[in-house]
């Protein structure tokens, strides 16, 4: 295979260090140790391995300062992302971390210890600068509000010895390093290899295009897909790559290998571009295909694109030359119905008669149910999307009442819970506040922490049980927007989140109280309790307002039934 980048040999740091393994191992049990989070265990992953070569640590303050202006390292060599271990101020105060510490790297997964670190310094970058020169400033890119919200204030440089690479459970086989997949294409033959970069699920035009472009070149394909962290809301890997294993037997004998990426992507347009440019070509790819708005985040909150369409192509055909690797233009292809052929839509004659279902369009088939042609996507990659997203009528979902103490939310839940298993079809669970009070969360007390807390565990269950394809009714109190706001956000990452509001009156609630609980409050009996001595917050954004003194409860229920009904959550009644 061709040389990797930048002239050099392969930072492979698992082989290099592989002789002093157990007195590494020895040492990292005696030192200090930071866990790593998920982005900074895919960074460590790619840096022990040579992905990221050739980097051979987290990058001290003058690497992050000549990639951050002008894409290169303080040694001059092309790098276009910043890779740093971001940590708190009382991390590194807690750990004593400083110039010339040795510092274990730990995986909170398993706590194995998987490197050490060499201090060079520690540094706090302008986060501010790094947003604009790196990801274009926009405080709607996903990136800019990782490193405002997320990542650490200060930043630790070094280079790492290797102790262990990171244990994976899932597709092991398709999990190759870097100097796993050049043997692999040399026992192949191959000596020109198209990389195909992708974090969604590919369908018939993708397999047109990589098909198109490997031939043009008289080379073979590597797809390879990112499985560490992607945009949210993308589709989860497992899926993708049961598609992508479905796909493979459709290109001709002997043209493609699928081989697994743990890249935390930040979604940075240009910048990104060039670096998985430098990644591929680590991994031996000699062409790369780089697509039309290459690895950005879509559009801003205004509904502009974050990049232009080809900035990123542009961005790695300045480096062709230094990169080693040959920028392949992604082609758009549609679909030509009378020849049955894909072809790129330049080469398309006026007139012709074309075919293409936008991403948005399929999304929709999948949800209701409709019919996904041949021409778009292969039944077996149809049957394996279907499997993980089920038409609405058999998705799960959450119904979440929120109200006062005795607002009617408890008769509700009820009652929609007798309605919805009398109409059968899906597995209904009832979260009533006081039952989850005394079997989930009974180490709690009032306390606004607690509360918060409290709602915290339903929104995790209910997510869960979403999730499985439940229907999930959960009627706590529930007085704050951010809990309330918190419980949405896990639901909705699998299904439908529905707000109800039980708006019924304060004094209505007290009036019918026959239990004497709110009579107790106010003789300050009961201390922290909501609408006597606690606020509740009233809602912002519910999807129905509901009251118990103006309406019945089983009207209340039908609403309920009919906004799930035209949700297309419900089969007819």
């Amino acid at each position: 295979m061709a040389n990797p980048p930048h002239g050099g040999v392969l930072k492979d740091l698992i082989a290099r260090d592989a002789p002093k393994r157990k007195e590494l191992a020895a040492e990292a049990e005696k030192l200090p140790a930071v866990v790593l989070n998920e982005r900074q265990l895919c960074d460590l992953e790619l840096i022990l391995n040579g992905g990221f070569s050739p980097l051979e640590g987290f990058m001290n303050e003058k690497d992050y300062n000549g990639v951050v202006e002008n894409n290169r390292l303080a040694d001059g060599n092309l790098f276009s992302m910043p890779i740093c271990l971001d940590l708190s101020k009382e991390t590194i105060q807690e750990l004593g971390i400083k110039s010339g510490a040795r510092i274990a790297l730990r995986d909170f997964r398993d706590d194995r210890n998987l490197g050490i670190i060499t201090v060079d310094d520690v540094y706090q970058p302008n986060k501010h600068n790094e947003a604009r020169k790196v990801f274009g400033g926009d405080q709607d890119h996903p990136a800019i509000n990782y490193l405002f919200n997320t990542a650490g204030d200060h930043y630790v440089g070094g280079k790492i010895d290797a102790i262990d690479r990171l244990m994976h459970y899932d597709y092991v086989a398709l999990r190759y390093t870097p100097a796993e997949l050049r043997l692999h294409f040399d026992k192949l033959g191959w000596s020109r290899v198209v990389a195909f970069q992708t974090r969604n699920p590919m369908h018939r035009a993708h397999r047109e295009l990589t098909v198109r472009a490997a031939r043009a070149r008289q080379a073979n394909v590597l797809i390879h897909p990112v499985v560490g962290l992607t945009k949210p809301g993308d589709i989860d890997h497992f899926t993708r790559v049961r598609v992508y294993q479905a796909l493979l037997p459709r290109y001709p004998n002997g043209m493609a290998v699928l081989g697994l990426l743990p890249l935390a992507m930040r979604m940075g347009g240009p910048r990104e571009a060039i670096w998985h440019a430098i990644i591929r070509k680590n991994h031996g790819a000699t062409h790369f295909i780089v697509g039309r708005d290459h690895a950005g985040p879509g559009k801003n909150s205004k509904g502009v694109d974050f990049y232009g369409p080809y900035e990123a192509q542009d961005a790695v055909e300045k480096y062709r030359d230094e990169l080693g690797i040959e920028v392949v233009p992604f082609q758009q292809m549609t679909y030509c119905p009378d020849t049955d052929e894909y072809r790129p839509k330049d080469e398309v004659e006026a007139g012709t008669r074309t075919m293409d279902i936008s991403g948005t369009e399929l999304r929709k088939r999948l949800r209701t149910g409709a019919h996904i042609p041949e021409w778009f996507s292969y039944a077996e990659v149809v049957r394996v999307l279907r499997e993980s997203h089920p038409p609405r009528n058999k998705q799960g979902f959450t119904i979440f009442l929120t109200g006062y103490l005795n607002s009617g939310k408890d008769a509700i839940a009820r009652a929609l819970n007798v309605t919805l298993n009398q109409q059968g079809g899906r597995s209904v669970s009832l979260l009533l506040g006081d039952t989850v009070r005394a079997e989930l969360s009974s180490d709690l007390g009032f306390s606004r922490d607690d509360r918060n807390r409290n709602i915290g565990r339903i929104g995790f269950v209910a997510s869960e049980l979403t999730k499985s394809g439940a229907a999930v009714i959960a009627a706590p109190i529930a007085p704050y927007e951010a809990s309330r706001q918190q419980a949405k956000e896990m639901v909705e990452k699998y299904g439908t989140f529905i707000l109800v509001h039980v708006n019924t009156s304060l004094e209505y609630c007290e009036r019918t109280d026959k239990r004497g609980i709110y009579a107790k409050a106010r003789k300050g009996e009961i201390k922290g309790f909501t609408g006597v001595d606690d606020p509740y917050e009233e809602p912002m954004k519910a999807d129905l307002v509901v009251d118990v003194e103006k309406t019945n409860v089983r009207t209340i229920v039908h609403q309920i039934v009919l906004m799930l009904e035209a949700e297309g959550l419900l089969d007819q009644l």
